[in-house]
């Protein structure tokens, strides 16, 4: 089964547009064809391999996990640190604003974040993390201060969001969180180009209501709600940016003992299993035209319970390895979206946890490029994608062909 990233067309649309990337209308309405369905089917494909007993639990435990101990507790990364060079510090970056929990905070300390990674493999990008670990999407459902901005103190998506809009107090908020205090000032809403929004697993321990549906109080005290209020809120302060939805990850859970009760598919919080919060995040993007970034149900890695141990510290955590795992597919979607590599490229890199090396710069067989993506290759080989450069001598055989022709 062929696996892809579901992006709805009308932002297949405006990102060609704004990106230069031209895409032709027919390779749009295919793309469009293809892809709008995969979310739901390799969902619906992956709960049928599960137990259908769903294990609902009253007590979950959340491993806790600080963020310095993510970073020791993976090998470390040589992080080099190097002046910008005279003529690269006018040069218009790529800026990309991350939101989330402990996925995305965990490494920032030694620069193995999934915030830092992507830049390693996005050309000139820059990166502001403001993850917070333990937050969650929405409003705590034990707070009442939804209209109180003066004294608001929920470090949620929602409040991050009004403190980046400084519709509440970013100092005060923000007080106990000197490191992302320091990012958010770094931020300017007008140049930021994508906006990475990664919750689910905090709002499923606190039994955050999925819906607004299913709660009598306002949007944001629901999961779904308060993600489209934050990108709605978002988009005042930054209209030219898109936004990318990461779904919650796969993991297991265990019980005080560490004994194994079991995953993402099957525990429910007494209201919604975790898989069931990637589905709303799914939802989240089809109906705010943003990017859904699947963590969940295996679209694009073979990341499983039988892999958990390779790719997380505690079956929910992401280790270094998981972290670099889901930069590199990651970073696709923003390549692909400046036109610096082919679709193809998002759409086939399938990562195998054991032949993984965090090195590697995938590439596309050039043969099946041709055959497969015919635009993209004729693209390639003219030279027009900065990490997909034709093959050795193939820009020097087309230049004499070229001039062979002119000569004639």
């Amino acid at each position: 089964m062929k696996k892809r990233f579901n992006i709805i067309a009308a932002l297949l649309l405006s990102v060609a547009m704004v990106s230069g990337c031209s895409l032709s209308k027919e390779a749009l309405n295919e793309v469009e064809e293809d892809i709008e369905k995969e979310v739901a089917a390799q969902s619906d494909s992956a709960a049928e391999e599960q137990s259908s007993e769903i294990i609902i639990l009253k007590d979950l435990i959340e491993p806790l996990l600080e963020e310095a101990s993510a970073a020791a507790s993976t090998s470390s990364i040589e992080k080099k640190v190097e002046e910008p060079k005279e003529e690269e510090k006018d040069v218009d970056k790529i800026n990309l604003v991350f939101f989330g929990d402990s996925q995305i905070a965990n490494g920032r300390s030694d620069g193995s974040d999934i915030a830092s990674l992507i830049t390693t493999r996005v050309p000139n990008s820059v990166s502001y993390n403001l993850g917070i670990g333990g937050t969650t999407a929405a409003l705590e459902q034990s707070t009442y201060e939804y209209l109180n901005y003066e004294s608001w103190s929920s470090t949620s998506f929602v409040g991050m969001v009004y403190a980046l809009q400084g519709k509440v107090d970013r100092n005060r908020l923000l007080a106990d969180y000197p490191n992302v205090l320091e990012n958010m000032n770094k931020v300017d809403p007008e140049k930021v180009d994508y906006y990475i929004i990664e919750y689910g697993a905090n709002d499923f321990f606190n039994k955050t209501p999925l819906d607004h549906t299913e709660t009598d109080r306002p949007l944001i005290y629901s999961y779904y709600g308060a993600l489209c209020t934050g990108i709605d809120e978002l988009r005042k302060i930054s209209p030219n940016a898109k936004f990318i939805v990461m779904t919650p990850f796969y993991c297991i859970f265990k019980d005080a003992d560490g004994n194994f009760i079991g995953d993402s598919y099957v525990v429910s919080n007494g209201d919604a299993t975790l898989a069931e919060f990637a589905k709303k995040a799914v939802n989240v993007c089809e109906d705010n035209q943003a990017i859904d970034f699947d963590g969940m149900f295996m679209t694009h890695a073979d990341l499983y319970m039988d892999k958990i141990d390779q790719y997380t510290i505690d079956g929910l955590h992401l280790s270094l390895t998981g972290r670099q795992i889901f930069a590199r597919l990651l970073a696709h979607v923003v390549n692909w979206s400046e036109g610096y590599e082919p679709f193809a490229y998002l759409e086939t890199d399938n990562i195998k946890i054991d032949e993984f090396n965090p090195n590697e710069n995938y590439r596309y067989r050039d043969d099946q490029l041709q055959e497969y993506y015919p635009e993209n290759y004729e693209k390639m080989m003219k030279g027009e994608y900065l990490l997909a450069p034709p093959p050795a001598g193939a820009a020097s055989e087309a230049s004499s062909e070229s001039s062979s022709e002119s000569g004639n």
